[in-house]
């Protein structure tokens, strides 16, 4: 199979989840073996991130890189969106830090993405394959990340909550699930009994009920009237996060993925040590 980048070039308006800062965006081709790099535009040309799991630079409550001083907040769905639908090869410039959340999930990229199309490159696609039988457990939290040899991507994910409202939950993903239909609309999500100690913190400066699902387990509902999409959406956001941060492998992955109670901390750690190790 052959690399691919877009046809043409897409662009998007809104804020940024933590920082509440407007930003625009452009989602531009690129050429072969190009990868996946954002520019911040307003540093400069030169003021590039790549989006590889060596330049994690934060991970509480979404992924952050940083690169020779440059800062990209809140990179997984979108990251997502490029390697569930394909895209090996983009430009993403920002003229701000964050990457606009819009509605909280990766479905307003994927149906940008598969409205510009895309267009096959000279060069083969490249993957990283799982070698061997590995895990990575958070003996603290109880999470872990296990991978093991398989000839696509498999991901098999449960989180576990002491929430009546979302609980223990699974999500799934294979060659047979449509990425923009299954996974891609589900939203960012987090407890009303959260909001006040988040934002003491300096994050989710532009969170809303437009932007995030927000359940209140005293009062046993989703706040503003919301209703999940599917009855497992919190999984399958987390499923979506954990997709995107993977995609920092710096190519596709190859393997079976198991996730127990996953975050943007352990799936990045997970990853870097697997990389470490040669087992990808």
């Amino acid at each position: 199979m052959k690399q691919q980048t877009l046809k043409s070039s897409c662009s998007f308006s809104g804020i940024g989840l933590h920082s509440g800062k407007p930003v625009e965006m452009q989602l531009l081709p690129a050429p072969d073996d190009y990868g996946i790099v954002f520019q911040r535009a307003d540093l400069g040309d030169e003021a590039l991130v790549h989006a590889v799991v060596d330049h994690v630079a934060s991970t509480r409550r979404s992924t952050g890189l940083a690169e020779n001083g440059i800062r990209v907040r809140t990179a997984e769905h979108l990251l997502a969106a490029f390697r569930c639908l394909g895209v090996d090869n983009v430009l993403v410039r920002l003229n701000a830090e964050e990457v606009p959340i819009l509605d909280g999930s990766a479905l307003p990229y994927a149906n940008a993405l598969r409205a510009c199309g895309l267009i096959e490159q000279q060069a083969d696609r490249r993957y990283r394959v799982v070698r061997r039988h590995a895990e990575y457990r958070d003996s603290r939290s109880g999470s872990s990340i296990i991978v093991d040899p398989c000839r696509e991507l498999i991901v098999d994910l449960t989180i576990d909550f002491k929430s009546e409202l979302v609980g223990k939950q699974q999500a799934c993903y294979d060659s047979t699930v449509d990425f923009a239909t299954q996974i891609a609309p589900c939203r960012t999500f987090c407890f009303y009994r959260e909001v006040a100690m988040l934002r003491l913190f300096g994050l989710i400066k532009g969170g809303s009920l437009d932007n995030a699902l927000v359940l209140n387990d005293r009062k046993q509902c989703y706040m503003g009237g919301k209703t999940p999409l599917f009855d497992n959406e919190p999984a399958r956001h987390k499923l979506l996060d954990l997709l995107g941060d993977f995609a920092l492998a710096g190519l596709p992955v190859q393997g079976r993925i198991t996730a127990y109670k996953p975050g943007h901390k352990i799936n990045t750690l997970a990853l870097k040590q697997f990389l470490s190790d040669e087992v990808l």
